[in-house]
């Protein structure tokens, strides 16, 4: 035997990753937290600082330079709300908490959560004991566990709802948040629960999606999708050809999940070991993973049912709109990619109390919902709503605008997001006042894809370019993306240009999309027909050299 076979392997980033929570379970931490804030930063140490914090929703912060910067002694903290449900008083807390202790930053995720950030070690305790009140808390919104179950923010109160779902997602989210046998997954795991016709949450693209459907007896139960994701390898969840029971539910989730957990090959690679790569690399299909999940369970299931997939992409709940509840109605604010100030929040927890019954709800769109509003008092609500400075609808740039968390705080993150997203919204209101056609507007700082690009309209991806002897922030363009009746990603389309310069590209674009689109084409089936060529030309600016590759359109 040679001597470098002797010698002991080196550990790889997984192992090392494996090694940790193996060593000590991440969710048992919290006492270790607490003495971290009372001895300091300094004294925590690596590997739970680089490990076992995510499981508490805490990852250190960078300087707002993203991966050219340096990481600093502060925390973001994300919260677990599960189906995005809220109070009043849970709105305030975490508006004063942000006030108090978080240098009043404050953003919703697109995953029904807030954020903070600026956070001192010191200062977790507090926070969390604060958050304890309302009955809130941080564990396993981050880490390699059961994230935030999420479900339709107007569970209960749409109209076109099968059923409300919000209490399976709830109940999903206690059992598994904190749950010893699955804490310990080989990469993030996200579950959506839904009854809502709009399919609002995205299960094309989770874990584990669950949809309502109608059995023809009329019974209704679920559609189960599994291994949906994005990253650098984007991924529709696969449809389980089963009927899920409302009673069965609980039994598939757990049965799914203990397929992941149980899959060791995907804890050899942190960039493969989503759910999704026993799909795309392992060889497991659909009927082969369902024949898995019948055998854990002890039961077969019943077959699937027709099912009626959204055909419209809007899914944002923006608007005033009357519920199924009579006399009342829900109000949704356009919050543009999710960054809010603590004192828009207290006036927000304000109108739920004013003009409803306190209850709040935010949506995967970053959005917030306020819900039972007597319709008598509609009017009153949009002359009290006009000083929050958030609009109750929103130009279609603005309301469809979503963003990751970027340079500003993401120490992954090539390109600043938040910043640069709101004022792309506002800048194409101006230059473009008459245009009608709701646009998703999706920007994300890297490949990681938290911005969820890949399901936008128009995907940017950040990017770092040459301007003569300098690096500059710039963005990919992808488009043509979108989920529902015909999901697809979004296709690079061969152009990125600065940052700065982005604005009169996409003003290009969307005026060749008002000029040349017939009538009642949207703009996702105008980008198909034109081709990524042709929308790579358009973009540089160069449409004269694609002249015929597209069809003339009818004026809109």
């Amino acid at each position: 035997m040679s001597e470098s076979a002797l010698l002991p392997k080196k550990e790889t980033a997984a192992g090392r990753v494996e090694r940790i929570k193996r060593e000590k379970a991440p969710w048992s931490i919290m006492d270790d937290i607490r003495r971290y804030a009372r001895d300091g930063f300094d004294s925590i140490s690596n590997e739970d600082l680089t490990v076992r914090f995510r499981a508490w929703g805490l990852y250190t912060q960078g300087d707002g330079r993203g991966t050219r910067g340096e990481e600093q002694p502060y925390f973001m903290m994300r919260l677990r709300t599960p189906n995005g449900t809220m109070t009043s008083a849970m709105v305030r807390t975490i508006a004063d908490l942000s006030d108090t202790y978080a240098r009043s930053s404050i953003d919703i995720t697109n995953r029904q959560n807030f954020q903070l950030h600026w956070l001192r070690i010191e200062d977790v305790p507090t926070v969390w004991d604060a958050l304890e009140k309302v009955g809130w808390t941080s564990q396993g919104s981050c880490g390699d566990n059961t994230r935030t179950v999420t479900g339709c923010p107007l569970a209960g109160v749409d109209h076109e709802e099968l059923i409300d779902a919000s209490p399976f997602a709830l109940a999903v989210d206690r059992f598994m948040n904190g749950n010893a046998d699955f804490a310990n997954l080989p990469r993030k795991f996200k579950i959506t629960i839904t009854g809502c016709a709009h399919w609002c949450t995205h299960p094309e693209i989770n874990d584990i999606g669950a949809t309502a459907v109608r059995r023809a007896d009329g019974a209704i139960g679920f559609h189960v999708r599994v291994g949906g994701g994005l990253s650098t390898r984007p991924h529709l969840a696969v449809l389980l050809p089963a009927f899920v029971g409302q009673e069965q539910l609980l039994d598939v989730v757990m049965a799914v999940a203990g397929i992941f957990r149980d899959s060791d090959e995907l804890r050899l690679n942190r960039a493969k070991a989503r759910m999704k790569f026993l799909f795309i690399t392992h060889g497991w299909t659909a009927e082969s993973f369902l024949a898995e999940v019948e055998r854990r369970i002890g039961y077969k299931l019943d077959a699937p049912v027709d099912e009626a997939r959204p055909e419209s992409p809007d899914r944002d709940h923006v608007g005033v709109h009357a519920q199924k509840q009579k006399g009342l109605a829900y109000a949704g604010y356009s919050v543009v990619s999710g960054r809010v100030a603590p004192h828009q929040l207290r006036q927000f927890a304000q109108l739920a109390d004013q003009f409803g019954d306190g209850s709040l709800r935010l949506t995967a769109t970053q959005n917030i919902v306020l819900l039972n509003i007597p319709e008598s008092r509609v009017a009153e609500l949009h002359a009290s709503s006009a000083a929050v400075g958030v609009p109750l609808d929103g130009s279609p740039f603005q309301r469809g605008t979503l963003s990751c968390t970027g340079s500003e705080y993401c120490k992954l993150a090539i390109t600043e997001t938040k910043q640069f997203s709101i004022r792309l919204a506002g800048d194409l209101e101006n230059r473009l006042p008459g245009f009608n056609e709701t646009i998703k507007l999706h920007v994300t700082g890297c490949p990681n894809a938290c911005g969820q690009h890949w399901i936008a309209d128009v995907g940017l991806q950040g990017v770092l370019l040459k301007e003569g002897d300098e690096q500059v922030e710039g963005f990919d363009f992808f488009v043509g993306g979108g989920l529902g009746a015909e999901s697809r990603f979004a296709e690079r389309v061969g152009y990125r240009t600065t940052a700065a310069k982005v604005p009169d590209a996409l003003e290009r674009l969307f005026n060749a999309f008002t000029a040349e689109s017939f009538a009642d084409e949207g703009f996702r089936a105008w980008t198909a027909r034109r081709g990524d060529a042709g929308i790579s030309a358009v973009l540089q600016g160069a449409e004269a050299q694609y002249a015929g590759t597209a069809d003339a359109g009818s004026e809109r």
